[in-house]
């Protein structure tokens, strides 16, 4: 029993020290979806030219 308290007395402290530490910048909100989900756009993806057809066939 007493294992019980003290993971969850240290679980605690990790988790304020976690909280203290990120400041403002934690967001506490959840999963976000629809317009208020701000991602910044993905660079477009690097794909390479197909090679150029030969300008005659024989």
């Amino acid at each position: 029993m007493w294992k019980i308290a003290v993971g969850f007395a240290l679980f605690a402290a990790l988790s304020i020290f976690v909280i203290l530490k990120a400041g403002d910048k934690a967001d506490m909100g959840g999963e976000k979806h629809g317009a208020e989900a701000v991602h910044a756009p993905e660079p477009a993806a690097s794909v390479p030219a197909a090679p150029a057809a030969p300008a005659s066939a024989q």
